[in-house]
């Protein structure tokens, strides 16, 4: 099996983007030698790896963070980085499948989780370009009409009341393209710098006593112990916080979810007055697409755009290609922007959207499954870990409730099945 954390990108280093010429400082924490003893093992130092050591060394337990690659290296630090504002999936989906109390919990949870990214960044002094707004865009007619189904079902039953639904003619001058047939605009929503926001969790658990250590690549877990080529964690307890980098290391946990890749590019400087024809806010956008475009204006007015994805470990040979296919569809008056970067990156996604929180064994707790709303739930989920691990399980008895089935086909045949049915929805978005 190709190894998702070395396929692409070279062992230890960032790949080139937009957000790692960006970041500033990245320091480097020592890799693990020798055996080492702690309360708590955490492996995977993305958001819910480094909120879960944050929350639980400022609890006081000792903590070690094994890292494969680079602190914020995986989808943490290449993410399009928006901070969304509830579950993944329509939460009339969870009121189906597991009714309106339990749907009612993990609506407050997923809402805690945006308002805790911005306790984090400001009770830390993160510098991450926080943004307030987001603007979901309906690629057919129909799911104009589901936006506006949803804004009055949540603002009746959940008390949302940030949310503004926009019709065509607005859409159109909101951006500039007449592709769309309407939307929802969300005032909680967000978007940031998400390599900087991971970067800035980590120096935080760091400074609360957490031990981080980079390149760092995990080989063997089992209860109470976690292994590494160099080193050895001995733990109370471990976390798992992997997500798209599972690289068949837990089996119970991948069985449930499936690493796919999502691609970004970025644009030349378009300056500040071309930038505005395109974007009139400084909001975020995502469409319906099933296979999904996101984008939005970075500080400097370049237009930082997702989609795309492909399902075996490998990349495209010509992601920029790829992504500037996807940009032009909405916004031809683009085809002289130059694209200055261009990378990929590995999430999980589970079959329901809903993610994993997954006791493996009596001391080992697994979470994962973002399904691209990583920034709030991923960090959210760290500290629901932590909050477990300390005895407080109200709000991981709730998550790990989820009813999320194993995909199928096996380790073999899963990522072809999927993208035979990922063929079939990008049929549709065309229909």
């Amino acid at each position: 099996m190709t190894s998702y954390l070395t396929a692409n990108d070279r062992p230890g280093q960032h790949p080139r983007s937009w957000y790692a010429d960006t970041a500033g400082p990245m320091p480097d924490h020592p890799a693990l030698a020798g055996e080492a003893r702690a309360d708590v093992c955490v492996v995977g130092g993305g958001y819910a790896g480094l909120s879960a050591a944050l929350h639980l060394a400022e609890r006081g337990y000792s903590v070690v963070l094994l890292e494969a690659n680079r602190i914020g290296w995986g989808a943490s630090g290449r993410n399009g980085g928006q901070l969304g504002t509830g579950p993944r999936q329509d939460i009339r989906a969870y009121e189906a499948k597991i009714g309106r109390d339990d749907a009612r919990k993990v609506w407050d949870i997923a809402i805690a989780a945006n308002r805790l990214v911005r306790e984090l960044i400001a009770r830390h002094g993160i510098d991450c370009n926080l943004t307030d707004g987001g603007l979901e865009a309906a690629w057919k007619p129909g799911h104009a009409t589901e936006m506006a189904e949803y804004a009055d079902h949540v603002s009746r039953h959940y008390g949302r009341d940030d949310l503004k639904v926009i019709d065509r003619a607005a859409m159109a001058d909101w951006l500039g393209t007449g592709r769309y047939h309407g939307g929802l605009y969300e005032g909680m929503y967000a978007h940031l710098h998400p390599l900087r926001l991971a970067l800035g969790i980590g120096h935080a658990a760091a400074a609360a006593g957490a031990r981080l250590h980079e390149l760092s690549r995990v080989t063997r877990v089992s209860p109470g112990r976690v292994e590494t080529e160099d080193g050895a964690v001995t733990a109370d307890h471990v976390i798992l916080a992997m997500n798209g980098y599972l690289d068949g290391l837990v089996p119970a946990v991948q069985a449930r979810s499936m690493p796919i890749n999502n691609f970004i590019a970025v644009t030349e400087p378009l300056g500040q007055d071309r930038a505005a024809q395109i974007i009139k806010g400084p909001y975020a956008v995502s469409d319906t697409k099933f296979v999904l475009n996101y984008y939005r204006m970075t500080p400097d007015h370049r237009l930082l755009w997702g989609g795309g994805e492909s399902y075996g470990a490998r990349f495209p040979s010509d992601i920029a290609g790829l992504v500037r296919s996807k940009m032009l569809e909405i916004f031809p008056q683009l085809s002289d922007a130059a694209l200055t970067h261009a990378w990929g990156g590995t999430l999980a996604i589970t079959a329901p959207r809903m993610p994993i929180f997954q006791r493996v064994d009596p001391q080992t707790l697994a979470i994962s499954g973002w399904s691209g709303s990583g920034i709030h739930m991923a960090t959210m989920g760290g500290l629901i870990a932590a909050e477990a691990i300390a005895g407080q399980s109200e709000r991981w008895d709730a998550m790990a409730r989820l009813p999320i089935p194993a995909f199928p086909g096996g380790e073999w045949f899963r990522a072809p099945l999927l993208a035979l049915a990922m063929t079939w929805y990008s049929l549709r978005d065309r229909l």
